[in-house]
């Protein structure tokens, strides 16, 4: 598990300081905190053993670690900014022996949403391209490969529908395929993935309803959207 240091005020107060100086002493540090010399000295201590700080002789200064990380803060609340969680989301499309047009869908066998069908995605990587992000992500679930175009940007908002409590914030880079290789894995720690019409898809009793509008934007060449959705907090 990475380390964050966000826990403790006296290391949030330190990586301010920093945020706005290239280096600083320990005295002028230390004197925007009312603990002693000791106890200061740990935390200091601490950010420099996990690699958010460096001394340099008798200065410190934010490592580029430390610089990320800072650069993400609140100043005003010493906190750093929860932001929305960023994710692909892959539409893969075929033809069944029908003509009909298949998706392939994906239940969730994980929490939160345990046992909703949606479509394959997941959080992108640090450095990842959305393709590259994209390609990762459908071979590590699926097993497949594909060719993909870019389509749409999606931000989507889950709300609580009795509460109207904020669940989740999500921004999804929605890519599209028609082409693709390789066998399916139908079941996987995590989840099950299944080719579905959209009919077959509305049948199931959990789903996520975001997916149609996913279908209904990249079909209209929409290249942006936002929207909100409700859901019962227990099936969270």
């Amino acid at each position: 598990m990475s380390y964050e240091p966000h826990a403790h005020p006296i290391q949030v107060s330190v990586l301010r300081q920093l945020l706005f100086s290239p280096e600083l002493g320990f005295a002028d540090m230390q004197k925007l905190s009312d603990v002693t010399s000791d106890h200061f000295t740990f935390h200091v201590k601490k950010l420099i053993e996990e690699g958010y700080v460096e001394k340099r002789e008798k200065e410190y200064r934010l490592t580029r670690k430390g610089k990320e990380y800072a650069n993400r803060m609140d100043t005003d609340e010493n906190a750093i900014e929860k932001q929305p969680k960023v994710s692909v989301a892959i539409t893969l499309e075929r033809r069944n022996d029908k003509g009909e047009r298949e998706f392939l869908f994906q239940q969730r066998k994980k929490n939160p949403y345990y046992d909703f069908w949606g479509r394959v995605g997941g959080k992108m990587r640090w450095g990842e391209t959305v393709i590259e992000a994209a390609e990762r992500e459908l071979k590590e679930e699926t097993g497949l490969e594909a060719k993909f175009e870019y389509r749409l940007l999606y931000h989507k908002r889950d709300f609580d529908k009795l509460t109207g409590k904020l669940l989740e914030d999500k921004i999804f880079l929605c890519v599209y395929a028609t082409e693709f290789s390789g066998e399916l894995i139908e079941e996987f720690e995590g989840g099950v993935n299944c080719w579905m019409t959209e009919a077959e898809f509305h049948e199931k009793p959990k789903r996520f309803v975001s997916v149609d509008d996913f279908m209904d934007l990249i079909d209209s060449g929409v290249t942006f959207a936002e929207r909100e959705f409700f859901y019962d907090e227990t099936e969270y």
